[in-house]
């Protein structure tokens, strides 16, 4: 289990996140939620060990994530951020490759790296861009690729940071079905999400932050209850229980107070 436990973090001088705790489970989704500036980046790169915790601690298999050799983290850990800057000029198949860097050995690639990025390249239906220049791609074929590079090193925990920015509706359909496929395939999933409604589609756990707290925690039927969510975003909202035990959210607009008032 990938865990943070009563987790602190100041940027910059500022307080971020206060007392947060929270647990990637083995093949399951986390959604990470919350309005502008809830802290929901800065929690997941403190998941990923991108941020020292001022208080609290990350764990993984209750071992200290802090304490993990860098080669040893990154193979078990993949993180997608939100804004990733490609300043090479190689190929997007190059690109892909990068991901399994954490598991070759001094013999290079083997086989079972070309078969990882083979299907990461096919999972995120970038096959076709394989000998494009990274720098000729659009954003939304730039985020599908470097989420294969993710893929590509299969990592036993994904992290990913606004993964369907930039995409398509069609695109982002195929990415929630790739993190799933993942979560199904016994990665712990957690992701960053604006959309409230595929976040109650996709997650089997939701976690709202606000001002840098957990405000709730749980199911999606529970976490997107309309008081709550009157009370953290200012709107009014409905939930409901579809026969397959997804939940659909509707927001039928603002409450009429602000955020946190209500």
């Amino acid at each position: 289990m990938l865990a943070a436990r009563d987790l602190s973090l100041m940027l910059g001088g500022t307080p971020v996140l206060a007392g947060v705790s929270a647990a990637i489970v083995p093949g399951r989704i986390m959604a990470i939620i919350g309005p502008n500036g809830a802290g929901k980046s800065s929690l997941i790169a403190a998941l990923a060990g991108l941020h020292r915790p001022t208080a609290g601690v990350v764990t993984l298999d209750d071992v200290a994530l802090a304490s993990l050799d860098p080669r040893a983290r990154a193979r078990r850990i993949g993180f997608l951020p939100q804004v990733a800057e490609v300043n090479w000029d190689i190929d997007v198949e190059t690109l892909v490759a990068l991901g399994r860097l954490p598991h070759r050995g001094r013999g290079g690639a083997s086989a079972a790296d070309a078969a990882a990025i083979g299907a990461a390249m096919a999972a995120t239906d970038c096959t076709a861009l394989a000998g494009r220049v990274v720098g000729s791609l659009s954003g939304g074929e730039r985020a599908r690729v470097l989420l294969a590079r993710v893929l590509a090193g299969q990592p036993d925990y994904l992290l990913a940071d606004e993964p369907l920015a930039n995409l398509d509706p069609g695109h982002q359909i195929d990415t929630l079905a790739c993190l799933r496929a993942a979560a199904s395939a016994g990665a712990g999933v957690a992701i960053v999400l604006h959309d409230l409604a595929h976040a109650a589609a996709i997650a089997d756990d939701l976690l709202l932050l606000d001002r840098g707290r957990v405000a709730a925690a749980g199911a999606a039927a529970t976490v997107l209850a309309p008081a709550i969510m009157a009370r953290v975003y200012g709107i009014s909202a409905q939930t409901a229980v579809l026969p397959d035990g997804q939940t659909r959210l509707v927001v039928t607009g603002r409450t009429g107070l602000s955020p946190r008032s209500a």
